[in-house]
């Protein structure tokens, strides 16, 4: 189910369901996808790129038919090792959107050919400490650039609000149908800074799934995303 090319420059509020409680993932899926979230956004981690592991294919196979059937999409962040060499089978298993990280993947003309050619959109990561410069040359090829504002690997960080000056500059070397994912410590408290950084869409892990009600925290966030006067 490929995402619709507008929809990259679309202001969309993603919960990643790293933070959500796995006893109950389709509950807690519907609960978001309830309050007009329209795409999930799923960390994968090898225990390798990052400390940490995660999900793989199979979480992602699951989940798909519930968030396809809802009029929604999956959008998947490989922080791992030869991320190239898993992207058909994050594609087969349901993902709509996958994204790899720079610091992972010598190859990326390769690799963002090898997405779009499965019809999945096709998005490049980067991590706080890693300079723009170093996806310049791929940016017109990409759907969705991925700035992360915390070192990946880790729910409940506090952001790194420096790694939102990546974002204008990002925007100067994209096509403009091309959109920008912002992921890291984003809560009530900052939603609002990120958006106005020039942000599209916008991940949310523990600030959502960590409340006492996360279909009424993502109404709350996704009503800070959007402003008096915002079009």
């Amino acid at each position: 189910m490929s995402i619709p090319p507008a929809v990259y420059r679309e202001r969309h509020l993603l919960p990643s369901i790293l933070s959500a409680d796995f006893c109950r993932l389709d509950d807690e899926v519907g609960l978001v996808m309830d309050a007009g979230v329209r795409i999930i956004h799923v960390d994968v981690m090898d225990g390798h790129f990052v400390p940490n592991i995660t999900v793989g294919p199979v979480v992602v196979e699951a989940i798909a038919p519930l968030v396809h059937a809802r009029g929604g999409w999956l959008s998947v962040h490989l922080m791992i090792e030869r991320p190239e060499a898993y992207i058909e089978v994050f594609a087969k298993a349901g993902a709509d959107a996958l994204s790899l990280h720079v610091e992972a993947c010598p190859h990326l003309y390769h690799a963002v050919e090898a997405i779009k050619a499965l019809g999945v959109g096709a998005g490049v990561a980067l991590n706080p400490g890693t300079d723009v410069v170093r996806v310049r040359d791929v940016a017109p090829y990409v759907d969705y650039f991925l700035v992360m504002t915390v070192d990946p690997g880790f729910g409940g960080q506090k952001m790194i609000a420096r790694a939102l000056t990546k974002v204008p500059v990002l925007r100067g070397m994209l096509p403009e149908n091309a959109g920008i994912e912002l992921d890291g410590g984003v809560n009530r408290e900052n939603i609002r800074q990120v958006v106005e950084a020039g942000a599209d869409w916008v991940v949310a892990g523990s600030a959502l799934f960590g409340a006492s009600d996360p279909r009424s925290e993502a109404q709350i966030l996704r009503g800070l995303m959007t402003a008096p006067g915002d079009v």
